[in-house]
């Protein structure tokens, strides 16, 4: 399996972006797929994940309503749109996937589980 992220790039406080993640190597629509951060001399946190199920995500607080998590399976794509950025979302955005096939996650579940396949990351810098 090989993820790949892009759109990363520099924007200012209030702009926005969106990040692709492209993916190969198995069935896209059949995993759960997340998006993980790391901020500069910080750990790596969850940001959003999105299930196999339709109508079916989850995002973490500090990114509702601004960020949106969505996939498109016939283009092995996972997207995470990304608007009113602010400062402290500059980070390393990596792309993860799921291993287990037709996994039943909620809410939380999709933060607590383990990803097992990660790409190697887009920067991303919020700045004025």
């Amino acid at each position: 399996v090989q993820l790949v992220e892009s759109g990363g790039g520099l924007v200012q406080p209030g702009g926005s972006l969106r990040l692709s993640c492209a993916a190969s190597g198995r069935t896209f629509s059949n995993y759960v797929m997340g998006w993980f951060r790391q901020p500069p001399g910080k750990e790596r946190e969850f940001v959003a994940a999105i299930s196999w199920r339709p109508g079916n995500s989850y995002s973490a607080d500090s990114v509702k309503g601004r960020f949106i998590i969505s996939r498109d399976n016939a283009k092995n794509t996972l997207y995470l749109q990304m608007n009113s950025l602010k400062p402290e979302d500059t980070a390393v955005y990596y792309c993860a996937a799921d291993k287990v096939r037709y996994r039943v996650v909620a809410g939380p579940e999709f933060k607590l589980m383990e990803y097992e396949y990660w790409g190697p990351g887009t920067q991303v810098t919020v700045s004025s």
